[in-house]
């Protein structure tokens, strides 16, 4: 029996990837006199990488360490004036429209009349429960967890505090490391959505798609149908 369905936020609710990815040639442009595109990226990326453990997920971490990578590039001649823009770059990214992808209020909607649903995100608590209330979501949840990261252990402690079954549990997102093998492990159901633009750091090239309990989906569209389908497998166990 199906307890809780649960839900990324970014990137499967919602367009966010692009957001970064728009940001970070934003950055390349204002260091082009130090360097060639793919060094700034590559440089922003090991940032990221080292900053992780220190500053977290989202939107005021990534400013953090575009900022770091502005004066490693530029060898400490980076000036304010350049500094200000890419405060400005994080600002428009924080103020940014909530773009939700094709079918998601219709399958929230739909999903929503027969089961409790509940979004996991990660990041910065202000920042995301801001773009949840702004997505005009946040109707449909009847739960709302925001966590620094999302491991197995994070998930094991959600599942405890609410007293889940993980096998009555559904995590849906567009990450496998984030979204789905945490779950899998755990023995919940994880369900797939790939979004467009996934930040490379959340895919598993090797990623064994053969697993019990791991669908994936093209589109969320087809989420109602697949709950459907699972719940008639339980009941006929």
């Amino acid at each position: 029996m199906i307890e809780i369905i649960a839900f990324d936020a970014d990137d499967t609710l919602w367009h966010n990837e692009v957001l970064y990815q728009d940001a970070q040639k934003e950055l390349q442009q204002i260091l082009s006199a130090w360097a060639q595109p793919q060094a700034v990226a590559a440089r922003l990326n090991e940032i990221e990488m080292r900053n992780l453990p220190i500053y977290g997920y989202g939107i005021k971490a990534f400013v953090l360490s575009m900022i770091e990578a502005a004066y490693l590039v530029s060898t400490g001649e980076v000036t304010g004036e350049e500094i200000g823009k890419i405060l400005t770059i994080g600002r428009s990214m924080l103020q940014a429209e909530i773009t939700l992808f094709p079918h998601v209020e219709y399958t929230l909607r739909c999903l929503s009349r027969s089961f409790r649903l509940m979004v996991i995100t990660k990041g910065d608590p202000l920042d995301q429960i801001r773009k949840i209330e702004r997505s005009g979501l946040n109707g449909y949840f009847s739960l709302i967890e925001v966590i620094h990261d999302k491991t197995r252990d994070a998930y094991q402690n959600i599942l405890n505090k609410y007293h889940i079954n993980p096998k009555s549990f559904i995590m849906v997102g567009n990450s496998l490391r984030s979204d789905v093998v945490p779950i899998l492990e755990l023995g919940g159901v994880a369900v797939h959505i790939p979004a467009d633009t996934t930040w490379e750091h959340e895919n598993i090239p090797d990623f064994n798609a053969a697993q019990n309990g791991y669908y994936r989906l093209e589109t969320i569209k087809q989420l109602p149908q697949l709950i459907e389908d699972i719940s008639s497998l339980s009941r006929d166990l």
